[in-house]
């Protein structure tokens, strides 16, 4: 069969390669033989691995793919592909853009909390629900969804997450109630989180380690501030001059738009795992426990601890998390995160860190909007436009982790990230009820779009490139749960401590402060921790490394 390949002249290895990365067809015989004419399509006829082996001389290695031209995306692969630079730009940035808009559901959640609980009837404390919903089920989901892309295919996990999530958002504008509405808000972060990990996935397999994919992952990362902090922008104009409903008629058919062409964009990718088997047990002991714990902590403030169902629901969700993970490491054939993944040194502890930060970061963009609104009475474009400093600053921490990451070992980075998590709840939790924007408010937005994605890029990119091919979805699942279950988790957390010091509602500033000052603590106690126990060398990996450079491109 090694005789069958043509042979690679030096100016048709300069050819743009235009064939899709996932394409599994076997090529025919009038296929090879255009290419070895010249033909503008290049790929190497070949369907055993072995001859690829024995034909090296005669296949293209690294340096013979250009700039932007990608090796294919399969776990066991027959033969090397590539794709042409302009597809592969045009596949990243529609990538990219579903983070934006699933990150605008969450903006909606934060500017419009008020004005669509007030709408339906609700008091304050339950209009929560609405911001809190949404990443509630969102983080949750992301947690399973990186092994179902592994099983059934990324585009395909994909597909179905925006399918979800077009519906529900759609659907919640047709609500009447405040649970209702946290139902549907709920349903629509399942969707987000089928989307989130396996975006991740398809560039980090699609991109191998290096500055492509570092650059790949700071324009998703930076998408979390852009979509969050634009969405607040644009959700605060259809809140101040139209109907609440026409917002998630919006968010629907934007979503409909962006995750639409992305799908069509990416083209069909090989199954990474189309022997394994998905831990359903594992799965919903897992997911089950982190809805629980979050429920309790975000419905505590709101029953003030008074119900005994908070304290059996918080013992049920402890108990889930102790059987899932003993299931995971002694009985799983297939766990959901592989306990091999924790062996790398470090990981552990960066996966802690980047949680308290995150925790850290939804206090502050909760607590600032109440603030704002309830004490400065500011309206809905008026808090929507105070967050813009937090997409700008967000989009720019991004790129800077991408490049500094490679430059500073991984603590580094992340301390940069938690100290500006530190510095901006201490600006709200000790400004005046009657300041300028600029004063204080202004600097704690900068600061918070540099923390969210200085620490979402960096963890995204360490852990990418510590774990295997197989296992790239996995870890976008877990950077991508404790960035949204984070958001959420924390504000159950500082709703309890804000409760306990409002005086019943008679001291609302007392209650905002104290739980930035939680704020505050998450994050200090995620430098003692990166300072002590995250020791991580500089990330300037080139390549597919070992087994998976192997994988990646089996002609060498």
């Amino acid at each position: 069969m090694a005789s069958n390949l043509p042979t690679l002249t030096s100016s048709s290895q300069k050819e743009s390669c235009e064939t899709t990365p996932y394409d599994s067809s076997s090529l025919t015989e009038e296929t090879a033989n255009n290419n070895a004419n010249g033909g503008k399509k290049c790929a190497l006829p070949s369907q055993d691995a072995n001859a690829f082996r024995e034909s090296k001389s005669q296949t293209p290695g690294d340096n013979d793919l250009e700039i932007g031209q990608l090796p294919a995306l399969r776990a066991t692969v027959s033969r090397a592909t590539t794709i042409s630079k302009k597809r592969a730009y045009t596949f990243m940035i529609l990538i990219v853009l579903t983070q934006a808009v699933q990150m605008f559901a969450y903006g909606a959640g934060i500017i419009g909390a008020f004005t669509v609980g007030h709408a339906v009837g609700a008091s304050d404390l339950q209009s929560t629900w609405i911001a809190a919903a949404y990443p509630l089920t969102q983080g949750s989901f992301v947690l399973i969804s990186g092994r179902l892309g592994t099983v059934f295919g990324h585009k395909k996990i994909l597909t179905l997450g925006a399918s979800i999530w077009i519906f529900w958002t759609l659907a919640t504008a047709y609500g009447t109630n405040i649970v209702g509405i946290s139902i549907m808000r709920a349903l629509a972060g399942i969707g987000g989180g089928l989307l989130v990990p396996n975006a991740v996935a398809l560039l980090t397999i699609t991109f191998p380690p290096g500055r492509q994919r570092n650059l790949a992952l700071a324009l998703f990362a930076s998408m979390g501030p852009v979509g969050g902090a634009g969405g607040c922008v644009f959700n605060g104009f259809f809140l101040q001059w139209t109907d609440w409903t026409w917002l998630f008629f919006f968010l629907a058919m934007l979503g409909a738009v962006v995750y639409g062409a992305a799908i069509i964009a990416v083209p069909d990718d090989e199954r990474l795992d189309p022997e394994g088997k998905i831990d359903w047990v594992g799965s919903y002991l897992g997911v089950a426990g982190l809805v629980l714990f979050n429920f309790v902590w975000n419905q505590a403030p709101i029953v003030d601890w008074q119900d005994p169902y908070e304290y059996i629901l918080l013992i049920v969700a402890i108990g889930h998390f102790a059987v899932f993970l003993i299931w995971e490491s002694r009985w799983a054939v297939s766990p959901i995160i592989p306990f091999e993944i924790w062996k790398v040194p470090s990981f552990g502890a960066l996966i802690v860190v980047c949680f308290f930060v995150f925790m850290s970061l939804g206090i502050y963009i909760w607590y600032v909007t109440v603030f704002l609104a309830n004490l400065r009475n500011w309206d809905p474009v008026l808090l929507g436009c105070s967050f813009l400093p937090m997409a700008v600053s967000g989009t720019g921490a991004a790129f800077f982790a991408a490049w500094v990451v490679r430059k500073l070992p991984a603590e580094m980075v992340v301390c940069i990230g938690a100290l500006g998590a530190v510095v901006m709840n201490i600006l709200i939790a000790t400004m005046p009820v009657h300041q300028t924007f600029w004063a204080m408010v202004f600097p704690a937005m900068i600061l918070a779009g540099c923390t969210g994605d200085m620490v979402f890029a960096a963890g995204q990119i360490i852990a990418s490139s510590i774990v295997t091919r197989k296992h790239q979805g996995t870890a976008g699942s877990l950077i991508g749960t404790l960035f949204t279950y984070g958001l959420s988790t924390g504000l159950g957390f500082a709703g309890t401590v804000e409760i306990y010091i409002n005086k019943d509602g008679t001291d609302l500033l007392g209650g905002y402060r104290g739980a930035a000052y939680l704020g505050i603590g998450f994050a200090g106690a995620a430098i003692i921790l990166t300072l002590l126990f995250v020791r991580m060398k500089k990330n300037t990996v080139e390549g597919w490394q070992g087994e998976d450079a192997e994988i990646a491109e089996p002609g060498q």
